[in-house]
């Protein structure tokens, strides 16, 4: 073998040590990659109940301490979401690395963009669940998706 040397004890060649290292997955971290997923899901999950079953539009009898906290259930779903997406910009979530960074950041930035774009055409006549219920809110939710989209391009190398 070409770059090797045999050894002085049996006179064979020695191979190179490889530098391969399997040790969790290049440093992925299951664990976090589950909460931030989880976390972004409950938000999700937080705002389809809220909507079809206690939202303003609804009887709101099914769940009334739901439908008691009014327009705060907005902040807790998109919240959670937010928080749920910062998480995964982690170096140690698959998002929060290499090609994971610049699609994160682009599509929360493309996602709040559209949002915002999205409530400006069709204003108040669609009747849109979300949109209309929260008003001049859509601003903060479009923001928000923006926000998130830069903590991803502080990770961007």
């Amino acid at each position: 073998m070409p770059g090797s040397r045999p050894s002085s004890r049996t006179g064979k060649a020695k191979r190179p040590a490889s530098n391969v290292s399997f040790s969790n997955a290049g440093g992925i971290s299951v664990a976090r990659t589950a909460a931030a997923a989880l976390v972004a899901l409950a938000g999700i999950a937080w705002l389809v109940v809220y909507v079809v079953v206690a939202g303003p539009d609804t009887a709101g009898t099914s769940l009334t301490w739901m439908g008691d906290l009014g327009r705060w259930n907005y902040l807790i779903g998109f919240g959670l979401v937010f928080v749920g997406l910062a998480l995964a910009a982690h170096p140690s979530t698959p998002l929060g690395r290499g090609r994971g960074v610049v699609v994160g950041m682009l599509g929360c930035f493309l996602l709040g963009l559209l949002w915002i774009v999205t409530y400006y055409v069709t204003g108040q006549d669609l009747t849109l669940p979300l949109l209309t219920d929260l008003g001049q809110y859509n601003l903060m939710v479009g923001i928000g998706f923006m926000a998130v989209g830069f903590v991803y391009a502080t990770h961007w190398e």
